[in-house]
């Protein structure tokens, strides 16, 4: 074996390939034949979208696996251990089967360069296969896409449900820099004959263009599947199903509905496709017992703090109206750090309205902007109650030392920033 270690095998990773995105799947797709992993025997949902496709997995797999049926998730990135990312049952594997995975992986790439998240993304469809040959093979496996789609490495497993989520502006320098390119390489995932889930109310017209080119049946939010309110419960709906008295997600934030209802839609052409039916009570449990770190998640203890990896304008508008829906007393202090990749005017300009008082600090990761050119870019926008620090964590403890007990402290920005708040600032 080449490495010892998860941490040895996870450096070299990183220096595998001269960059660190690079979409496409000519020099990935031999290493999968050479592994044997063209498709796995049992059933594939691929979730892609700008956001909203973490929750998405989350409460897939929650319910699924309520149903009593055995899951493979894979997710990216993750908050405090790779580990994170590939879950059997909503287990993480341990280090020893990613190991494993990775040497498999090595051996078969040969000579092919390989990114961290290719590296990876063969790992997990490896692990998911190991466990077909087991006295518990897996009945789903949950794929979230890790940019785009239609080149995004998961996307050499064909979809038996596909569900792109909410459609924003993210990855421009990857995906194009309207919703309308962004939404095309979005609906790569689709797969001819087989069903395809749009969560986005108003998906752009090359997203229903190219399901329709390709022959995939779409459905769609709004029109063939949706949601009503019914006071401290909801109802899903769609063209064939009616759910009752369903308890919201356990995930907070008043966007989660739209992301359930997408899911339900999913369950029911799974269970129609395979089939893998669930009932009521599974989607009962499933969603109330649902957990995602990161997504509107409050810690214990006062003054309220609220942790959230919005990083663009869509998911901070997500945000700012889940703030709006819960006021509080007193001020709202923002703690943030971005990468300088993302639209960092247009997340402020979002969020100055419910923000009073910034703490802002840099990241220490190749991509991350120093604090000082926040509180620059905050200030250019007329902000002036802004803070700079030297680290996140620093940022955190100083807005919870600053703020009241009827205040509230609200970290986002980035995955990193949550990261190393729960890692333990």
């Amino acid at each position: 074996m080449r490495f010892n270690t998860l941490d040895e095998w996870l450096a070299w990773q990183e220096t595998l390939h001269p960059l660190a995105i690079d979409l496409g799947l000519e020099r990935i797709r031999p290493v999968l034949l050479r592994l044997a992993l063209q498709q796995p025997p049992c059933a594939v949902i691929t979730v892609g979208g700008t956001n909203g496709k973490g929750s998405s997995v989350a409460m897939l797999d929650a319910i699924l696996r309520a149903a009593g049926y055995r899951v493979g998730a894979y997710t990216s990135p993750h908050l405090l251990r790779y580990n994170e990312r590939i879950c059997i049952d909503g287990v993480a594997v341990d280090d020893a089967t990613l190991c494993a995975a990775f040497e498999r992986v090595d051996q078969a790439r040969q000579d092919a360069s390989l990114t961290y998240f290719e590296f990876g993304t063969l790992a997990a469809f490896s692990i998911f296969a190991a466990m077909q040959a087991t006295a518990a093979p897996l009945d789903v496996v949950i794929l979230e896409v890790g940019m785009g789609g239609r080149l995004d490495a998961v996307n050499l497993w064909d979809a038996d449900v596909a569900l792109v989520t909410a459609i924003g502006i993210d990855h421009t320098a990857w995906l194009g820099d309207t919703r309308e390119e962004i939404a095309f390489e979005k609906a790569g995932i689709f797969r001819a004959g087989r069903p395809a889930v749009c969560g986005d109310p108003d998906p752009p017209h090359t997203l229903l263009q190219h399901a329709d080119k390709i022959g995939a049946p779409l459905y769609r939010f709004g029109r063939d599947f949706g949601y009503n309110v019914d006071g401290m419960a909801w109802s899903w709906w769609s063209v064939t199903q009616r759910r009752h008295a369903l308890p919201h997600p356990a995930l907070r934030g008043p966007f989660q509905l739209q992301n359930a209802a997408g899911v339900l839609m999913v369950l029911e052409l799974l269970g129609q496709a395979l089939p893998l039916p669930v009932n009521q009570g599974d989607i009962r449990q499933g969603l109330s017992a649902v957990q995602l770190a990161g997504r509107f998640q409050v810690l214990p203890g006062m003054p309220l703090r609220i942790l959230d990896v919005a990083h663009n304008p869509h998911g901070a508008q997500v945000l700012a109206q889940s703030l709006r829906t819960q006021p509080c007393a007193g001020q709202t202090h923002a703690v943030m750090s971005m990468l300088a990749d993302k639209d960092i005017d247009g997340v402020i300009s979002v969020m100055r309205d419910v923000i009073d008082v910034w703490h802002v600090a840099g990241l220490d990761v190749p991509r991350g902007v120093s604090g000082a050119q926040l509180a620059g870019r905050l200030q250019a926008a007329g902000i002036t109650s802004v803070h700079v620090h030297a680290s996140v964590t620093a940022a955190y403890q100083q807005a919870g030392s600053h703020a009241q007990p009827i205040d509230r402290v609200v970290v986002f920005g980035s995955f990193y920033t949550v990261a190393e708040v729960l890692n333990g600032g």
